[in-house]
């Protein structure tokens, strides 16, 4: 049996992608609220074979592989992986996929617009000259400064080719080895301390890891200019949430554009909400038509492949050396 068991809001139900799936076996979809309930995920995953998750919030931890002894493989619609214990699914022997790529110039473009949102002010302006007033602040110009994009995978070097025709120069910090991608993407390749010092934007491109998880602390914050702007459409845990609360309410940066949060939805309470340095999206940089049709066929096409015994883009399990 094949389960789906976050399909909220809705996004497979009622597509082609939901009917190539029903021709690959029986199939459990479901569209209520809930999945992020370690419990209740656990429930609807039951006794499947193999599951398809949709959303970040599902989190696939030990505790649930152990009350899901049939589940073999675990199909992801994104490239992110940080919501699935990875390890536990590798000594289980359960395969993991996802799908890389499909969102990246979607991601790309969004974080052009966030980039440009902050430092134009665009937000704020909007909202002033609805209320009445006719702001005439000073902005910043792009061309000239300095944009350091820390990852280079497929977003990060978009966002690099997005950016050259502003007339930014560009610094890359890589997590591993750049092996040549900072030159190709016609970027210096610096040392984080470096890039963080240098840039007049810094953009976050990485995964969500345990050794990549509050890479951004309140060292590495300080060593931002205080006329310096963070974008960060990878993930919120990069950041240290209380470091960069902190440098946002004391100027310690100029500001922020956020597409992820800690915590998602926002909680009504956040400061975040109240900060006018800020400018915030709702984690949907990669919603696209495009982007939805493409990366539900692909985590679709996944299913097959494993079904067939040749399964693609592996990210754990025993299948990965038939995967590479």
């Amino acid at each position: 049996m094949i389960v789906v068991p976050d399909d909220f809001p809705v996004v497979l139900t009622g597509t082609a992608a939901e009917r190539s799936l029903r021709a690959l076996g029986e199939v459990t979809i479901v569209t209520e609220r809930g999945a992020d309930r370690e419990d209740e995920l656990a429930r609807r995953i039951g006794d499947a074979r193999l599951a398809l998750c949709l959303r970040a919030y599902s989190r696939i931890t030990g505790r649930v592989l152990a009350v899901c002894p049939n589940l073999e493989m675990i199909s992801l619609w994104g490239s992110g992986t940080d919501n699935v214990d990875l390890a536990a699914c590798a000594a289980r022997g359960v395969t993991v996929t996802n799908t890389p790529g499909v969102n990246a110039h979607a991601v790309a473009e969004h974080t052009l617009a966030l980039m440009l949102a902050i430092t134009r002010r665009i937000p704020a302006m909007d909202a002033a000259v609805r209320a009445g007033e006719w702001p005439r602040d000073q902005l910043v110009q792009l061309e000239g400064k300095t944009l350091g994009l820390v990852g280079l995978g497929a977003i990060g070097r978009r966002v690099a080719a997005l950016a050259a025709p502003f007339g930014m120069r560009l610094l890359a910090s890589t997590y591993g080895p750049d092996e040549g991608r900072a030159a190709a993407a016609g970027a210096s390749h610096v040392p984080l301390d470096t890039l963080l010092r240098e840039s007049d934007v810094v953009s976050l491109h990485l995964r969500l890891s345990a050794a990549t998880e509050r890479l951004l602390g309140r060292a590495q914050l300080v060593l931002m200019k205080p006329t310096a702007f963070l974008v960060n459409t990878a993930r919120a845990g990069l950041v240290d949430r209380d470091a960069l609360l902190d440098a946002l309410d004391r100027r310690r940066i100029a500001g922020a554009a956020l597409d992820v949060f800690h915590d998602e939805p926002l909680p009504p309470g956040d400061p975040l909400r109240t900060m006018a340095n800020v400018v915030l999206t709702p984690h949907n940089a990669g919603s696209t038509p495009e982007v939805i049709e493409v990366g539900l066929t692909r985590a679709v096409e996944n299913v097959a492949h494993f079904l067939g015994g040749a399964p693609r883009h592996v990210v754990v399990g025993p299948a990965a050396a038939a995967a590479r």
